[in-house]
């Protein structure tokens, strides 16, 4: 018998399979986000954002972003000659996306100062996550540590010109032949976690040069991410307490500092971010602010990393909602369109819902920032809505990713192809919420910032009040927050007061910016019949309107 060996077998034809979503500008694509900007800063020019959308939808970066993801960087701790070097290895593309981060000046740039720059950098922040989030942890981290080296005269004036310049320099050199550098930040133990105060590292006095009073550090952290950053600021004690540290990977010498890295973490996700546990083995750190004061020092840079993973997250919930667009308004399935499908349709259109109220209160938040020293709402908004924003929008996302990968299907769960971003997004989103403080952190600081006294429930007052009369829904949560906030110290009831605080001021915002039909829907999906499963908006709604509005194209 005589088996054919033909090379011409085709079984069947590739069909009804939607095309890649790439070399998509995706600033001009994102009405609500445009829309948003639009109401903060009326006359705003957009086109740096419009370049970087272009950028960061092409398929050239999007391949970059493949590839950091799945070359993971890798821990060398010494050279072939035996010698300590304790450096890691990053794939090109992780520095070609380092490099257009820095270029877009999302990291420590804003603190040069000019109109609106961190509302513009916030809405870079959100483009840039929707093409590789993990990158983006180095640049947030060297946008918090910034402002903080103030503290700190003789390290600032050094290193300050070079955290904003937008020149990326990967070379492991020490910082006066570097162009521009990136810091970190090492707070938590083994022992403490979130309670740094529990740190047992020691820090002790080694003299003063330059930089300030230097000390000599032995112990240890747990999560230390990015560290072939050029510095950290780290938690140690010393006879004062819990103190702030500069810490650099080289010394002005050129020697290298006594940080060991121990080995790589093997997360769930955020595989292209390298993030370490390490020993200080007498390493050579320099006082920043006050001896004692290392606990408010956190928390001001606290503040902007939980302001990123805000909009981080609103970033990655408009990523995984385009690509779940881009596939229902291309595949068929019973005879239409998926997009076409009532049930489909109703699931969309609540996942854009969700996405631009995201978005709205990421950028209200981050539109705080730029505010004039003196003003007293701005302030009182940053303290109030960190939290609130970090809380509320982070513990959405990972429904939200698992929503919106269900509406790709099967495509949805491979890591393979343009669709498998997808899964890439499902293993990011926790992250955010646990990070720089998860749900109960950011519930309990919510509490301490309203025992502050009226002055923030004020703010709120003040901030909800142009919406008022405008949803009877909206009119009763906004009546109940004063009694609920006099009550601040039920710690039980912390998270719904969060989620409710939240809620109202994203119905404020989209009353503010958005269609009266996305208003309208938002005040009776999720004020007057809430549920925490997607798609279930109520009869009556333009689902049409609300993806027309949302389509990435």
């Amino acid at each position: 018998m005589t088996i054919s060996a033909r090379a011409d077998w085709r079984t069947h034809e590739v069909s009804n399979q939607p095309r890649p979503l790439v070399d998509l500008n995706l600033f001009d694509a994102n009405r609500p986000l445009r829309d948003a900007l639009a109401s903060h800063a009326p006359g705003l020019d957009t086109a740096a954002l419009s370049k970087l959308g272009a950028l960061a939808g092409s398929a050239e970066m999007q391949q970059h972003a493949r590839l950091a993801n799945t070359q993971t960087p890798q821990l060398k701790t010494h050279d072939r000659f035996g010698a300590r070097i304790d450096q890691v290895e990053f794939h090109p593309s992780y520095h070609a996306l380092m490099a257009a981060a820095c270029e877009a000046g999302l990291h420590g740039t804003p603190w040069g100062g000019g109109a609106h720059a961190h509302l513009l950098r916030a809405a870079g922040f959100m483009l840039f996550t929707e093409l590789e989030p993990s990158v983006l942890c180095p640049i947030s981290m060297t946008y918090a540590v910034t402002p903080a080296l103030r503290a700190n005269a003789g390290v600032f004036t050094e290193w300050f010109p070079k955290l904003a310049n937008r020149r990326y320099d990967a070379r492991f050199v020490p910082v006066a032949h570097k162009t521009g550098v990136t810091m970190g930040m090492g707070m938590t133990e083994k022992q403490g976690g979130s309670d740094v105060r529990a740190n047992t590292t020691q820090a002790s006095p080694d003299g003063e040069d330059a930089w300030g009073r230097r000390f000599r550090l032995v112990g240890h952290k747990w999560f230390f991410s990015a560290p072939m950053c050029d510095a950290f600021l780290v938690l140690a004690q010393t006879e004062a307490g819990l103190s702030c540290f500069f810490l650099p990977r080289l010394l002005p010498d050129g020697s290298v500092n006594a940080l060991r890295i121990q080995r790589l973490k093997d997360k769930l996700g955020n595989k292209a971010n390298a993030s370490s546990e390490v020993e200080f083995q007498d390493a050579a750190a320099w006082l920043v602010g006050e001896p004692g004061r290392g606990v408010p020092q956190i928390l001001e840079m606290g503040t902007l990393t939980r302001l990123d993973c805000a909009l981080g997250t609103a970033g990655l919930m408009r990523q995984a909602l385009s690509l779940a667009l881009n596939h229902a308004a291309q595949r068929s399935a019973f005879g239409r369109k998926l997009v076409e499908q009532p049930l489909m349709k109703n699931v969309l259109a609540d996942l854009a819902l969700e996405s631009e109220a995201a978005t709205a209160l990421a950028l209200r938040l981050a539109a705080a920032f730029d505010a004039p020293a003196g003003d007293e709402h701005e302030a009182a908004m940053r303290r109030l809505l960190t939290p609130v924003a970090k809380f509320w929008i982070c513990k959405r996302g990972a429904a939200f990713a698992q929503e919106a990968m269900e509406c790709l299907g099967g495509n949805g769960y491979v890591e393979e192809g343009g669709e498998g971003v997808m899964a890439r997004i499902y293993r990011e989103m926790p992250l955010n919420s646990i990070w720089e403080g998860a749900g109960n952190i950011m519930a309990l600081d919510l509490l301490r910032a309203l025992r502050k006294g009226d002055v923030m429930a004020a703010a709120l007052e003040h901030e909800l009040a142009p919406a008022r009369g405008a949803d009877a829904a909206l009119d009763r949560l906004i009546a109940s927050l004063p009694d609920r906030i006099d009550q601040a110290s039920e710690e039980g009831d912390a998270r719904r007061l969060a989620r409710d605080v939240a809620l109202a001021v994203q119905a404020a915002l989209l009353q503010r910016h958005a269609p009266d039909a996305v208003f309208g829907t938002f005040c009776r999906a999720r004020l007057a019949d809430a549920s925490a499963v997607f798609g279930l908006l109520p009869a009556g709604v333009d689902g049409d309107a609300m993806i027309a509005r949302a389509m990435p194209h």
